[in-house]
């Protein structure tokens, strides 16, 4: 029979997972508990994608806010550092924000406006267009931003992240002072000590901080790429992508070599029980945005932390609509369906450059997939921090 079906993207129920758990074992039970429940088999080149979070839970890689300080006081001197472009998050950045101001005696916090690095709004174009502010030269400051904007409240959270995060830094005994730029070196009139907390583009902040004076200058992902007394950390991307867990800790993203281990550990065990080859990846955001709330979602320093060898690459596909209306423009019905059928099972194995393949989604594989994994699993309370797709790789033909 005719499949009727193409790509299936299932959330899968799992136990809520502790530090130590076998995470592995847990994850394979379930996805085989859920397909013999529903009544469906595991394919070959099917995706098991787990969130990170639940990896990062089962690894117990967990900072408190004082192990953030004592690493930020270590490598920054404790004085008056500048910690520039945070993007406007309790869950991504407050905990870590205590931490940064518990390790130090003054924050001079440069926000980027109108939005920060995801979107999150300080004030709106218009409203910048109306003040005649130029957000590439002007630099403002407190005073001068709430004479010209007033109060604004981010439109889903009801959050004055500036004066939230003016309160936090005080609650932790330094002092604090906020500006307003977007070009990195503005922050060297303050201090050369500086902390900078974009994510995508990080590296091109550092270079830019080192080339204009700055003494030292950390990122986030130089804080906690060790432990700091007992505590987890993450030596590739330290203190990026963590969450909060409580108003003392953050959980960390999961280490990437033992998130390897984790994988490969998962597609053998389909592979011993099924006779199956699966894909499996460890996802963390998504990569798309918010058209409404102009939100990126990818506040992770990548969407995929770790994954198997067939996730590498881009989609190599043609584009049916080119085809249909160009090269079998002429044709119907079976005729156009065979016709089609026959170009793509004779497509090259790099379509790169070829027109037939334009307007076909020019992204990596994992990233698409992660952001199909995250939209399914959602972030709140369904329950399913596994995700099963099937039928991604296949094609009109299968």
């Amino acid at each position: 029979m005719e499949r009727r079906v193409g790509t299936v993207s299932r959330g899968i129920r799992c136990p809520i997972i502790r530090e130590g758990d076998d995470l592995a074992d847990i994850i394979v039970e379930n996805v085989l508990e859920a397909a013999k429940s529903e009544g469906f088999d595991i394919r070959d080149r099917d995706v098991v994608a787990v969130t990170e979070s639940i990896v990062a839970r089962a690894q117990g890689n967990y900072a408190s806010v004082d192990a953030i300080a004592q690493d930020v006081k270590n490598k920054l001197g404790g004085e008056t550092i500048g910690v520039i472009f945070p993007i406007l998050s309790r869950n991504r950045f407050s905990i870590c924000l205590k931490g940064i101001a518990r390790g130090a005696k003054k924050v001079v916090l440069m926000l980027s406006y109108p939005s920060d690095e995801v979107g999150n709004e300080l004030v709106s174009l218009d409203q910048l267009d109306e003040a005649g502010v130029n957000p590439y030269s002007d630099v403002l400051d407190v005073k001068r931003y709430r004479e010209l904007f007033g109060e604004n409240r981010h439109p889903f959270t009801g959050v004055d992240y500036v004066q939230y995060y003016s309160d936090l830094i005080e609650s932790e005994g330094a002092g604090a002072e906020v500006i307003f730029a977007n070009h990195p070196k503005e922050i060297l009139n303050y201090t050369k000590k500086v902390l900078n907390c974009d994510i995508h583009s990080r590296e091109r902040t550092k270079r830019l901080l080192k080339k204009n004076g700055a003494e030292v200058v950390c990122s986030m992902d130089d804080i906690l790429t060790a432990p700091v007394d007992g505590s987890g950390c993450n030596e590739d991307y330290g203190l990026l992508g963590s969450n909060k867990s409580t108003e003392e800790a953050v959980k960390l993203f999961p280490r990437t070599g033992k998130c390897m281990e984790l994988v490969l550990n998962i597609q053998k065990q389909f592979l011993d029980k099924t006779g199956k080859h699966v894909e499996v990846m460890v996802y963390g955001d998504g990569a798309f945005k918010d058209p409404v709330g102009k939100i990126w979602e990818l506040a992770d320093p990548c969407v995929s932390v770790a994954n198997t060898e067939g996730l590498i690459g881009t989609p190599n596909e043609v584009k049916l609509k080119y085809l249909a209306d160009n090269d079998f423009k002429e044709l119907s019905g079976q005729a156009l369906k065979d016709a089609v059928s026959a170009r793509i099972k004779e497509k090259k194995e790099d379509l790169v450059g070829d027109m037939a393949a334009q307007g076909t989604t020019p992204r990596r594989l994992t990233d698409l997939i992660g952001s199909l994994c995250d939209l399914t699993s959602g972030s709140g309370d369904k329950g399913t921090p596994v995700i099963l797709v099937q039928g991604y790789f296949d094609n009109y033909t299968s």
